[in-house]
């Protein structure tokens, strides 16, 4: 019954967020505070919620700061050199756009950890994709399956994780899949061209100046049609190319529209504005050293990622506005996108709360491993990939390879399947897990996009999906799996 209801609430969750029919927030928090009630554990939801709570506390705390951190380095021009280098190369091409988004959040991601790679990557592409009418899910959906992928490096997580649940060296499971995680890597830039062609041929291709022409055009019809200056005029103002008619009816020509009203509200453009009250060129270099030592504490891990974005984002603010005035101006200029993050994380605890306090986690998990068919025992690498796909977006990366990775290496042992196998077959998911909505960073990327979450998991889940298949099914072809 457990195992039912839990599927249940996962699909309920889903569709109602992809319909728009609740706010993730509210879902977060309804939906599994409901079917709570409907396991007969109500009087408990309390204790799930705080030990949620308690367990997301941390994350809470790094975003927060971490938000303020990058929101400053913003303002003072930090990354202004990375948009006008990104625009030169681009040309206002959305192909190139949409593949420098994939190749800039490959490389981010380097550092680790997702929050800091869709901040940096949101940062430098938004106001491209504001400039040109681009899809705004376009450029998220690329930057979290790019980052799934970079996601199994040894320092990132579920390698870890798969090595310490197993008892084995985390450099045996991540070398020899860099092969597999490689083809993985191309499958997102193929996947980039495709979509950026898509781009290309509802937008067609742009000079910057003759953007900048449109958008001058634009603003002038606005002030003479002027009902009001509400947002419903300027956005029934903002006209987008034709294109062919061949693409007519696509997902981007939809995506695009979902973006419509975001489209309305320029602000993100700010960061490209070499005139802006916040620019502290005499401070470029202390900034960016600040931004290095940050990125290198946090890999080499001197302190807790939540301290040093505390420690971080209390020496930006002192050294770059030392009036009072002005640190109140930037951390209420970026309060909007604090709330947002921090407020859907600790409204997740609450569904991760309820998952793993009922237990519907567990009985999932059993459900799904006694599911695999005796005839498949020898194959229990193909099976562990397989399931790595659903399971890691359905639940955290603890509980799958803590919970979950054990079980089915007992079952390949007994069958002659190697632990290390398995363990290189369970990181397969990876591409699709960093868009689940059990994952805070994927807050971060929505939000500073201002995106949909809906919007967002409609257009990632099939790309990011394909994306794990390619990774396992050349783990496969090359004798890793």
């Amino acid at each position: 019954m457990l195992t039912i209801l839990g599927f249940v609430m996962i699909a309920t969750f889903l569709v109602l967020i992809m319909m728009k029919k609740m706010s993730p927030i509210a879902a977060l928090v309804l939906i599994p505070a409901l079917f709570c009630v409907f396991v007969g554990k109500g009087a408990h939801l309390g204790d799930y919620v705080l030990e949620g709570v308690g367990n997301l506390a941390p994350t809470a705390a790094m975003l927060m700061f971490a938000i303020v951190y990058f929101g400053v380095m913003i303002d003072v021009g930090l990354f202004d050199p990375i948009v006008r280098g990104i625009l030169r190369f681009c040309k206002a091409d959305p192909v190139r756009i949409v593949v420098g988004t994939a190749v800039l959040a490959a490389i981010v991601s380097l550092d680790g950890d997702g929050s800091t790679t869709f901040m940096i990557t949101v940062s430098a592409m938004y106001p491209l994709y504001k400039r040109l009418k681009m899809s705004l899910v376009v450029m998220t959906g690329v930057a979290a399956t790019a980052n799934g992928v970079m996601n199994t490096l040894p320092w990132g997580g579920p390698t870890a994780r798969a090595a310490t649940a197993l008892k084995v060296d985390a450099s045996d499971i991540f070398v020899p899949m860099i092969p597999a995680l490689a083809m993985g890597l191309v499958a997102v830039f193929l996947l980039s061209y495709a979509l950026g062609l898509r781009e290309r041929k509802r937008l067609g291709v742009l000079s910057l100046d003759d953007v900048l022409t449109e958008e001058t055009a634009t603003a002038e019809e606005t002030v003479l049609v002027g009902a009001g200056g509400d947002g419903a005029d300027r956005t029934k103002l903002t006209k987008k190319p034709t294109g062919s008619a061949g693409g007519a009816g696509t997902d981007a020509d939809a995506d695009a529209t979902d973006a419509d009203a975001a489209d309305a509200d320029d602000d993100g453009f700010q960061g490209l504005d070499p005139n802006r009250a916040t620019l502290r060129p005499k401070l470029y270099w202390f900034n960016a050293g600040l931004t290095v030592l940050l990125l290198t504490a946090m890999i080499m891990e001197w302190l807790p990622i939540p301290v040093l974005f505390l420690l971080g984002a209390a020496l930006a603010l002192t050294v770059n506005f030392p009036h009072m005035p002005d640190q109140k101006a930037r951390i209420a200029a970026h309060a909007e996108n604090v709330l947002n993050v921090t407020g859907m994380v600790f409204a997740a605890a609450v569904f991760t709360g309820v998952l793993q306090g009922t237990g519907m986690v567990d009985h999932m998990a059993d459900w799904l491993v006694d599911a695999i068919p005796e005839g498949m025992g020898s194959q229990m690498g193909l099976v562990t990939g397989l399931l790595s796909i659903p399971l890691t977006y359905f639940m955290s990366n603890d509980g799958f390879y803590f919970g979950v990775l054990p079980v089915l290496a007992e079952a390949g042992q007994a069958h002659g399947v190697g632990t290390l196998e398995i363990a290189r077959a369970s990181i397969a998911g990876q591409a699709l897990h960093m868009s689940s909505p059990l994952v805070p960073a994927v807050y971060v990327l929505v939000g500073m996009a201002k995106v949909e979450f809906g919007d967002h998991t409609k257009f990632t889940v099939k790309w990011a999906v394909l994306t794990s298949l390619v990774v396992l099914g050349a783990g496969i072809l090359f004798g890793i799996i």
